[in-house]
């Protein structure tokens, strides 16, 4: 049994997860682009979609930050930092899950995210705009980018999350689980961290496998 029990570990540490633009297994990027730079030594993602994951509509998933008028950057640097960890991060396995899209096989749920990187990301987006709270489903994509549902009323974030586990847990329908976990735990997933200190969310994803 304690066998078996290895194997399953082993098959959920560095890993990438079956979806839309992740390579099939993860390795050393050295052009990666900007704050996906992080993942450099070992990733998921390719130099293309490290580039893509910085721009507004990008080719990656065609989504527009500023469906509700222009996000500000101080916020917009948490989206592309949760999009660089999503689609370069080898450390997520324990939390992978099948998804029923048409466009990608795997997902992750409940990734057990950081108290500082969750309540930062809140703060810094209290006055960011937006008109849902799953950002997931339920846009109007005829114009070929997501634009707000007929009815829905754009407001601050603050009003839309009114605290940052529901930013955190809502906004891409369960990926993230906001923790009491500090950065530095060893039990909660960082999207920010010291590349020069080695990545901390290694040992996090074998804790939990």
């Amino acid at each position: 049994a304690a066998t078996a029990a290895t194997v399953t570990q082993d098959s959920l540490l560095n890993i990438c997860m079956d979806a839309k633009h992740h390579k099939t297994e993860p390795g050393p990027e050295g052009q990666l682009y900007g704050q996906c730079v992080l993942w450099k030594d070992n990733a998921c993602c390719t130099a293309n979609t490290s580039q893509e994951a910085h721009e507004d509509q990008s080719y990656l998933y065609k989504f527009n930050w500023d469906h509700c008028g222009a996000m500000p950057q101080k916020c917009k640097r948490h989206f592309i930092q949760d999009t660089c960890l999503y689609e370069c991060s080898p450390n997520l396995g324990p939390w992978i899950d099948q998804a029923d899209n048409s466009w990608r096989k795997e997902r992750i749920r409940d990734v057990p995210l950081c108290r500082e990187d969750c309540e930062q990301w809140w703060e810094d987006c209290q006055d960011a705009v937006t008109c849902k709270a799953n950002w997931h489903k339920g846009w109007n994509w005829t114009s070929g980018t997501n634009q707000c549902p007929q009815g829905a009323m754009c407001q601050k974030f603050k009003f839309v999350f009114p605290t940052a586990a529901a930013l955190c847990e809502q906004i891409w329908s369960g990926s993230y689980l906001y923790t009491s976990h500090h950065r530095g735990s060893g039990r909660c997933i960082q999207m920010w961290f010291d590349p020069a200190q080695g990545n901390p969310n290694i040992a996090v994803s074998h804790y939990y496998a």
